[in-house]
């Protein structure tokens, strides 16, 4: 077998032949398998790194709609009449006939006061009646006694004119005597304190036994008429400006008749089953608020909105063919609002909308930049880009705006 030898600067390696041929033929094998495996590679990455599909977002074209939107404003309550019960004389609680929070109605009675001294000023007015009834039958005898001694001459005329005199100075002391009458009864009947309307009693601060007097700091109680409610709130100018703009009537009393009825939101969230009616604006704005006070009254037929609680006005405002969008639709940037607009391509474009400050539920009232029939993005905007194709999934007007009141 012949030999081939092969000499470098540092070895000397000696090779057959055939050997040599060996190594050849796998290298050129090897050399060849690493070519195909390569193209294989390269096609697989060509195959991933191609073009994607398009993908799907949810899209509808945007149609006309009516909706109501509220406008809501922080109120206090007060009930018709909020009355402070207060003796007119002194005394001691005797009797106390009703409990916090009673309902009474108008003349029932509430507290008894003992003030025997009262019933003492009725006897020593009686007593002076009667003794000024004695004086004036007395003087009344001695006018008749003089009139016949005048008319003969007898005595001087002198003498009946003093007689007349002394009879009315006695009338005159029994209509006084007869007026500390009326006013010792007056005085004893405000020992008895009774409901000067109907309504719902307050605290009751005093027990039995109390002294009390005129000046007495604190009521005896309170009784508040809630047969009807009022519900203040206040609107800034702007908010002023618009409800004389938008409301028809050319004076405050026809724009006041012409507001709709409004709402009560309670403070656990729940709406006040009756409406109400906007009755009076305050003639001035508070120059320390830049308000001006409203009042809206409200009925309460069941007793069930209270004295000094709170709640929240609701102001409906009814608009007719507006353009809609649901929440979802739209992002916000830098106090702007912005929607993906999707051409009849599927391209999408970022653009900009205009917004009413109001919203109606969980839709924008667009004002600007949208018009009936344009198609956007309903959801996932955020991973949009301006130019990007998608596949739209079209849906139904009566989905998108089934939460629409």
């Amino acid at each position: 077998m012949p030999f081939i030898s092969i000499q470098s600067n540092s070895y000397k390696f000696i090779f057959m032949k055939n050997t040599v041929q060996l190594l050849t033929g796998f290298g050129a094998a090897l050399i060849l398998l690493s070519s195909c495996g390569g193209g294989q590679n390269q096609g697989a990455a060509m195959a991933a790194g191609g073009p994607q599909p398009p993908q799907s977002y949810p899209v509808f074209k945007i149609s006309l709609h009516d909706a109501t939107l509220n406008s809501e404003y922080p109120a206090t309550l007060q009930g018709q009449q909020n009355i402070e019960i207060r003796p007119k004389v002194d005394g001691y609680i005797d009797q106390i006939y009703i409990d916090e929070g009673s309902v009474v109605k108008k003349g029932q009675l509430l507290f008894k006061l003992s003030a025997p001294q009262y019933a003492q000023d009725v006897n020593t007015a009686t007593a002076a009646i009667s003794s000024a009834e004695a004086d004036v039958s007395a003087a009344e005898l001695q006018v008749n006694k003089t009139k016949p001694l005048v008319e003969k001459d007898i005595i001087s005329h002198y003498e009946l004119e003093s007689a007349e005199y002394t009879l009315k100075a006695r009338k005159a002391a029994l209509a006084q005597a007869k007026a500390s009458l009326a006013n010792a009864k007056t005085n004893l009947g405000y020992t008895v304190i009774t409901s000067p309307v109907d309504g719902v009693v307050g605290a009751i601060p005093y027990k039995l036994g109390s002294l009390i007097t005129g000046s007495t700091a604190q009521p005896l109680t309170t009784v508040s008429n809630i047969g009807k409610v009022y519900a203040y709130f206040a609107l800034n100018e702007k908010q002023l400006l618009d409800f004389s703009r938008t409301v028809k009537g050319k004076t405050m009393n026809e724009k006041l008749a012409n507001t709709p009825p409004v709402s009560l939101v309670l403070p656990d969230g729940s709406t006040y089953p009756e409406k109400g009616k906007v009755e009076t604006i305050s003639g001035l704005i508070n120059t320390e608020t830049g308000s001006a006070s409203y009042r809206a009254a409200f009925p309460n037929p069941v007793g069930l909105i209270r004295s000094g609680g709170s709640a929240t006005i609701q102001i409906p405002q009814t608009i007719k063919d507006a353009v809609l969008i649901p929440q979802k639709a739209a992002y916000e940037l830098q106090g702007k609002h912005f929607v993906y607009l999707v051409d009849g391509k599927g391209a999408v474009k970022n653009t900009e909308v205009s917004v009413m400050d109001l919203a109606a539920g969980q839709y924008y009232v667009v004002t600007d930049g949208l018009k009936a029939g344009d198609a956007i993005v309903t959801d996932g905007a955020g991973s949009l880009k301006d130019g990007m194709v998608i596949k739209p999934e079209v849906q139904e007007s009566a989905a998108v705006y089934k939460d629409l009141k």
